[in-house]
């Protein structure tokens, strides 16, 4: 790979943004083409394929065969609330190799003992969310059941393209959230994003429990969006 492509791929990564290298299997060639940019190439049926599946593949066009290095960023969750159900959440995501970051303005909760080796900011959502940079790749578990911190990171979220909105909260919390976030001018279809309860229902009450269902629905939500569209 030539230095300018490396370079230009690492600016692509630095900004949480998906590529794709192509290279001409008979000549060698190779280029290198951005999340923004593939509807512009002549590939772009094949590369908007691979890109939603999210697989690395040989293709062929026009009697040519081309290897695309499909390069997706890593995936990343919010987490809002260091509360028991995080504790037991983080040990899992972090075997998928997920980037994880807490938020919790409760010091109380929020403390390196309680999340070790894990970014926790002790800061409040609506101060904090939109340096962190929501995007396509990026996830949202709101845990506090407080509507003062889990609001407005649901905010941030649904103004975002964020893969992944999920709540904590019985349906009749979620029905008063609807209500707070409809007053705030958000509409039926933005609201629907929310998955609320959180989590897959498998019946859990344990903390351990509910945090194995909200991990299955994340990566179920990320993995069927692309099958859906593939």
């Amino acid at each position: 790979m030539k230095l300018e492509m490396l370079s230009r791929l690492n600016g692509e990564r630095a900004a949480r943004r998906a590529a794709i290298i192509i290279t001409d299997i008979q000549s060698g060639e190779q280029r290198l083409v951005g999340q923004d940019a593939i509807a512009q190439d002549p590939l772009a049926p094949l590369l908007d394929l691979h890109l939603t599946r999210g697989k690395s593949a040989l293709v062929e066009h026009d009697g040519r065969q081309f290897f695309l290095t499909v390069q997706e960023p890593p995936l990343k969750v919010v987490i809002i609330g260091a509360v028991h159900i995080s504790q037991a959440l983080i040990p899992m995501m972090k075997q998928l190799d997920l980037s994880i970051t807490v938020v919790d303005p409760r010091t109380a909760f929020a403390t390196p003992d309680r999340f070790p080796d894990v970014s926790l900011l002790t800061m409040w959502p609506d101060a904090v969310l939109p340096s962190l940079g929501f995007d396509r790749y990026t996830a949202l578990v709101a845990l506090t059941h407080d509507p003062k911190i889990d609001d407005p990171a649901i905010i941030t979220a649904l103004r975002s393209q964020c893969f992944y909105i999920g709540a904590l909260g019985s349906r009749k919390t979620h029905e008063r959230r609807i209500e707070r976030l409809t007053n705030a001018g958000f509409i039926e279809a933005d609201l629907s994003r929310i998955r609320a309860p959180i989590g897959l229902d498998i019946g859990a009450t344990s903390p351990a429990e509910i945090a194995v269902s909200i991990l299955a629905e994340i990566v179920a939500a990320f993995r069927n969006e692309r099958r859906g569209s593939a």
